[in-house]
């Protein structure tokens, strides 16, 4: 018999990892927050629904989060009633959100001394690539936990990389989610100054899409910009700012000196002040004031 699955968060990437586990012939029962259409949804797939975390954590295996961040995801687990009140011997919460690894080692640490587990998977690529079971999830476990999870996992995932104990897999994503938020910021400005210059700004993208300046940002975000529509780099600049700030505090930890990442966390937060903040990435040309030359 296949595992029973609690689901926390339902948003772009949640409802088609939640799709794709039931598909695969796994129950899930979710919990909802603010918006129920995902669920009625996801009811026609054989979905049900739990009234409280409790309710989802006692009545569940393994419950998945995919929440927006280390506050959402502390609060779920310590607060009164919460996972760590209602977990048991052998329960694991898998934290697909993108989070602290701070707060990840320290959740391992307190599941474990109640017998259960804790998995970081957090996922990158798109929400279309959920809905496709294309993603790719960035593993932190133990060996023997990971094993066990590994093929529920890949119902959503066309990649599954373990990269170590808990807190290894949002170390990873922090990392991927600060050079990704880079390239877009570099993309952004340098396509501002493209506009205001009047270069073609469909001859600079050949070019930089058959040489080194090519990467998966510059192709999903550009071609559609281009045309007017700045949703292709389907992330909001407000869980930008929240994943850059995240890295700040991984790499002040470490002792590292980073000479970019103030540079850029102050791009991101006069984005959100400048009310962009619910946009998509390629909005961060509007706090230039620049737009593409639509013919």
């Amino acid at each position: 018999m296949r595992e029973s699955i609690g689901f926390v968060g339902l948003g772009m990437m949640g409802s088609g990892m939640a799709a794709n586990l039931l598909k695969h012939g796994y129950p899930l029962k979710g919990l909802v927050h603010r918006n129920r259409k995902t669920l009625e949804n996801l009811a026609s797939l054989g979905a049900s629904e739990a009234a409280s975390v409790a309710e989802l954590t006692t009545g569940s295996d393994i419950v998945f989060f995919c929440v927006t961040g280390a506050k959402e995801v502390e609060d779920l687990v310590y607060k009164k009633d919460g996972v760590l009140d209602n977990c048991r011997t052998g329960f694991i919460l898998v934290d697909c959100s993108t989070s602290d690894p701070t707060l990840s080692r320290r959740i391992a640490a307190d599941l474990g001394v109640r017998g259960a587990h804790f998995v970081d998977a957090p996922v990158t690529r798109a929400p279309k690539d959920a809905e496709a079971g294309r993603l790719n999830s960035l593993v932190g476990a133990e060996q023997n936990i990971y094993q066990k999870i590994e093929p529920i996992l890949s119902c959503y995932s066309e990649q599954i990389v373990h990269f170590g104990p808990p807190g290894a897999g949002h170390s990873a994503k922090l990392i991927n989610n600060f050079i990704s938020c880079g390239y877009t910021a570099l993309i952004a400005e340098g396509l501002s100054m493209c506009f205001k210059a009047g270069v073609d700004g469909q001859a600079l993208y050949r070019v930089m899409s058959s040489g080194g300046a090519d990467s998966g940002v510059l192709r999903k975000m550009v071609p559609p910009l281009l045309q007017g529509d700045y949703t292709g780099h389907k992330f909001t600049l407000q869980n930008a700012c929240k994943d850059v700030s995240y890295f700040k505090d991984f790499v002040v930890g470490f002792g590292f000196e980073s000479y970019l990442v103030d540079s850029l966390l102050a791009t991101y937060q006069s984005a959100v002040e400048a009310g962009l903040g619910e946009k998509m990435m390629a909005s961060l040309l509007e706090l230039h004031g620049e737009s593409p030359p639509l013919k």
